[in-house]
């Protein structure tokens, strides 16, 4: 890895870092990532689907079209690592890699950049906001256009931190499960009627009322599931009242649903749905409670022909035993949309966690904070090279290579 650009994306990791913007409000992030894209020689869009999508284009003559992406927006989570370059904003982390995945993007196109006499085509890279809400790709294909506008790709590659070994990748192996599951995000309202907590008798209290839906929740993945079917279904989020003497008019729930066919998928929102409407109604609730889908993805399927090739070149990288096999999980994420219309994609884990954490938790100590928790802490120093060998080895398998005797033409 060059001295250069390993320097320059570790520095731009640790600003991001310590400068973390919720979904829907990364603005610095997007202008941190596109003046280093510009400076590398791509032509940036900012405002991509009217939030702050970016694309950069790095145009290498006629060939094919390779996608790079990469996610912007933190986690509303404190952080509690101790580092030097932790969060600076309270209440705000990036919790899920979205730095670090910003930083081996820039990484991978220095490469490709500086050696531009070996390939040819076009370098696409997205800086995609709202990936924590499931919202942002689907803004930046429908809203933003981004396949009219920029031409659709002839692959999307993304890669993702996980609690693994930090310098290992993963992929999906051939002919297993999704390599992630399907999700539902649902907001619930559940109405009641407000008063003195003195007088519950006057009250319909939907405080009550949703610690009995939670309670009925959780039965739901059991009961409209098969036990061979994987789902989950999490309440992430209660919220209600400001007082403990009063009995607010509502309350509000945030949920998820999780699971690899659409087919569960549809079961369990429906269920989930039926137990809201008939605690509200067993609770005696003046009206009938909001449920509103937010955000809907499908299950990420890579594309066998696609990973094998990438899973071919990283095995070249690192070594067959730095590359693993990975069984499907529950998390989710919104990059499946990237595949509308038959596209391509590919996508593989990126190992974050050091040697020493890593023995303790095997050992039967502290387990490794994973994403999302407030201890999340990528050993930048091995995971980061890794990344970004990673993302230019998979866009070179579907760039085309530039003979020897047109080396050195171009201007």
């Amino acid at each position: 890895m060059p001295r250069p650009v390993l320097r320059s994306a570790v520095e731009l990791y640790l600003d991001l870092h310590a400068h973390p913007e919720l979904s829907g409000h990364e603005r610095r992030t997007a202008g941190r990532l596109a003046a280093r894209l510009t400076e590398l020689g791509c032509t940036v869009t900012r405002s991509v689907g009217g939030g702050h999508g970016i694309v950069g284009v790095l145009d290498n003559g006629p060939g094919p079209v390779v996608l790079l992406r990469t996610e912007l927006d933190a986690l509303p989570v404190t952080e509690a690592t101790g580092l030097a370059y932790a969060s600076t904003v309270p209440g705000v982390m990036h919790a899920c890699g979205h730095d670090l995945h910003i930083a081996a993007v820039t990484g991978a196109v220095a490469l490709l950049a500086a050696s531009r006499d070996t390939w040819r085509g076009t370098l696409l890279v997205v800086g995609q906001p709202e990936e924590e809400t499931l919202n942002g790709a689907r803004s930046l294909l429908e809203e933003g256009r981004l396949y009219e506008r920029f031409g659709v790709p002839d692959a999307v590659l993304a890669q993702h931190a996980a609690p693994l070994p930090a310098g290992t990748l993963a992929h999906a192996p051939a002919g297993g499960p999704p390599l992630m599951a399907g999700s539902v995000a649902v907001e619930a309202v559940l109405h009641g009627r407000g008063g003195h907590a003195a007088t519950p008798h006057l009250n319909v209290d939907p405080v009550l009322m949703a610690a009995a839906t939670v309670l009925r929740l959780r039965t739901v993945a059991a009961e409209a599931t098969a036990p061979a079917e994987q789902a989950v279904l999490t309440v992430g989020s209660v919220r209600a009242g400001e007082r403990g003497n009063v009995t607010p008019d509502h309350a509000e729930l945030s949920l998820t649903v999780r699971a690899f066919t659409q087919d569960a998928l549809d079961r369990l929102t429906t269920a989930a749905e039926r137990v809201v409407r008939a605690e509200a109604a067993a609770s005696g609730a003046p009206r009938a409670p909001g449920f509103t889908v937010t955000a809907r993805s499908p299950a990420l399927v890579p594309d066998p022909e696609l990973t094998a090739r990438v899973r071919g070149a990283h095995e070249r990288l690192l070594g067959p035993g730095r590359v693993l096999d990975l069984s499907g999980s529950s998390a989710t994420e919104d990059f499946p949309h990237f595949a509308a219309g038959g596209v391509p994609v590919a996508y593989w884990m990126l190992g974050t966690t050091g040697p020493g954490p890593w023995r303790t938790a095997r050992a039967g100590g502290d387990p490794v904070p994973p994403n999302h928790a407030p201890g999340f802490a990528p050993d930048v120093r091995a995971a980061l090279p890794v990344g970004i060998a990673a993302l230019a080895a998979a866009a070179r398998q579907v760039l085309a290579p530039r003979s020897a005797e047109g080396r050195g033409t171009d201007s």
